[in-house]
């Protein structure tokens, strides 16, 4: 159950989205204005003091009232486009006086269907549905009146269970689309060899293939800055127990590496159903097995010089969170340092989102993005937030 805070706040932003989508524009682009919400700064009665962060960071409030934010990009002139998997909205956040703070949030979409991944290429907006990927073109000059959406695919699988999308563009100028299992477990790939993969194609949907098989569910991927070799985190499978099999984080060396879902989990478990069809040397072994069940989510390197060097070997990961397990894990940002590509250590970045006596949380942390200045972006779509979280030699920790 939600915190009297949580609840309070939800009551006031359903208000909020109630009077928004009441007058919330038609497509013919009528009352234009009606989508926008204008604050001077945002102030979340979220209680960030509970956080916990290394000594140096800072973490504060970049946007709230941003229902349900999950995935990010950020457009060429500044915009932050946020997505959603269950609220149908896709947002447009403006820091318009450049003070790290938003001031507009505008509703491109509040139409679609668990628009959950979001890219942006050539001024152009991508946005990844359950079975088709929309493209909005010229987006940043017409914030105020979206255009139509080019359909850029729609043969996709449209099973729900894990259906929802993260979508990036990589270093080659594909665009890189994964495909879950449609269930917990399940050999999903005898039926349509792109489930439980990562595929990627041209910005125009063609030339497409498979870049990973064995994939159960990522909803979170990055290039290395140094190798541009493809990182990505996996949810592991549910009904194991608390503390079996853990999520994972993976590297793709190269195309085609089969990560050994549904047969093997975390390099060395059989999978009770499927794991005598095939052995766990078969297949490549994760970087580093995180915990079970955290829901690891996003994954960045550090970008920018604000933080110190060190971090630069590290991969910072959003947990999202457990559901099935007797006492919650995750919610957090972690961190795994590597040496080369070995992972040497795995431990948090920021915690406290979890309340460990208690068990409520007031937040869930989603997807990462570094902005120009070398600061982190951090969705939640929990605390309906997004974070910014900085760094200064001279001070300790710190929160606002």
């Amino acid at each position: 159950m939600k915190s009297p805070n949580i609840l309070i706040k939800t009551l006031l932003i359903g208000f909020l989205g109630f009077a928004l989508f009441s007058c919330k524009m038609d497509t013919s682009g009528k009352d234009a204005d009606s989508s926008l919400i204008q604050y001077e700064e945002a102030a979340s009665i979220l209680p960030l003091e509970r956080l916990k962060l290394p000594p140096g960071f800072t973490i504060e409030v970049y946007a709230d009232s941003i229902d349900g934010a999950r995935s990010m990009a950020m457009g060429d002139d500044g915009t932050l486009f946020v997505g959603t998997r269950n609220d149908k909205t896709v947002y447009a956040i403006q820091d318009r006086d450049r003070d790290y703070r938003a001031d507009n949030v505008i509703i491109l979409d509040s139409t679609l269907e668990v628009p959950n991944g979001i890219a942006f290429r050539n001024g152009s907006l991508y946005v990844a549905e359950v079975g088709r990927l929309l493209r909005y073109d010229s987006i940043e000059s017409r914030l105020s009146n979206p255009p139509a959406p080019v359909v850029v695919y729609d043969d996709y699988p449209t099973e729900f269970h894990h259906g929802w999308k993260y979508i990036a563009f990589g270093p080659d100028d594909k665009l890189y689309v994964p495909v879950g299992a449609p269930c917990n477990i399940c050999d999903s790939a005898q039926a349509d060899p792109r489930y439980a993969s990562i595929t990627r194609m041209d910005p125009d949907g063609s030339n497409r293939e498979i870049v990973a098989h064995g994939v159960r569910n990522t909803v979170g991927f990055t290039w290395h800055p140094q190798t541009g070799e493809l990182w990505f985190t996996d949810n592991g499978r549910d009904m194991m127990g608390d503390d079996i099999p853990p999520c994972e984080l993976n590297r793709v060396s190269q195309v085609g590496q089969h990560f050994g879902y549904p047969f093997c989990h975390g390099g060395t478990i059989p999978d009770p159903e499927y794991g005598q069809q095939r052995p766990c040397s078969e297949f490549v072994a994760p970087v580093q097995n995180l915990g079970a069940h955290v829901a690891p989510l996003g994954v960045k390197f550090p970008a920018g010089e604000m933080f110190p060097a060190k971090y630069r070997d590290y991969a910072l990961i959003a947990e999202h969170g457990s559901w099935n397990r007797s006492k919650k894990s995750g919610y957090r940002v972690s961190m795994v340092q590597l040496e080369g590509n070995k992972a040497v250590s795995y431990q948090p970045f920021i915690d406290g989102w979890l309340d460990e006596e208690s068990q409520e949380q007031f937040g869930r942390p989603v997807d990462l993005l570094f902005l120009e200045d070398g600061s982190l972006l951090i969705s939640d779509d929990f605390g309906d937030a997004i974070y910014r979280v900085t760094y200064s030699s001279g001070d300790m920790a710190t929160l606002q």
